[in-house]
């Protein structure tokens, strides 16, 4: 789900950081064996979440919502040397998938993987101080999510959150309820004054939250 057009994603994508080879065979595996593939963060979303984390050179990372590994490979490569990623996984399913792509990396030692329903395992986290959170899972719960974690993310801390343009849909007249969720979330982090915050075009749009 790209809102920018083919050629320019393509210039984007050529003008960035290659995708490494262990990332190239998890997106392809994803492509030919699991449903709804675009899911995947691919090539420069993964590079930008990459550099995000290496500039924050988080110890604490929580993703919520694994599907095949792509993203939380991406965000750990960033990670301190002594640093942690929890990621959260509903569907028990994907559990070999996601070992086997851990497995190919050098950074599996650093991945905490998590099966169940993201709140549930949210509440369970206690004191936990967070650096980085990024919430990429079933899109009507973005806010509950986003309320759930923050007051375990620390000051200066970075939450980024996927989908938030919705194939466009949340600036034009469509009213489904997937589309009216996503722009409760927007207009409840864009008037919060607890946050710094930006939308950038990037796929599907990728908000940017950083708490103050």
């Amino acid at each position: 789900m790209e809102i920018l057009p083919h050629d320019l994603q393509l210039y984007l994508e050529d003008h960035c950081d290659p995708e490494p080879l262990e990332l190239q065979k998890i997106n392809r595996e994803t492509y030919l064996k699991v449903l709804q593939p675009h899911m995947l963060s691919g090539h420069y979303q993964g590079r930008l979440l990459s550099l995000l984390s290496k500039m924050m050179q988080p110890k604490l990372i929580l993703e919520i919502g694994a599907f095949t590994g792509y993203a939380t490979i991406c965000l750990a490569e960033g990670l301190a040397e002594d640093g942690i990623i929890h990621t959260i996984e509903v569907n028990r399913e994907m559990e070999e998938m996601l070992n086997k792509h851990f497995k190919s990396t050098n950074v599996d030692k650093k991945i905490r993987l998590h099966f169940g329903h993201a709140e549930q395992i949210i509440v369970q986290m206690v004191d936990r101080n967070f650096d980085m959170v990024f919430i990429d899972a079933d899109k009507k719960n973005n806010l509950l999510y986003f309320n759930l974690i923050f007051d375990k993310v620390r000051s200066g801390g970075l939450i980024i959150i996927d989908n938030v343009l919705w194939k466009g849909k949340v600036y034009g007249n469509e009213n489904d309820a997937d589309t009216r969720s996503i722009r409760e979330l927007n207009e409840h982090v864009a008037n919060d004054t607890r946050v710094e915050k930006l939308i950038l075009p990037v796929r599907d749009g990728i908000m940017i939250i950083r708490k103050k």
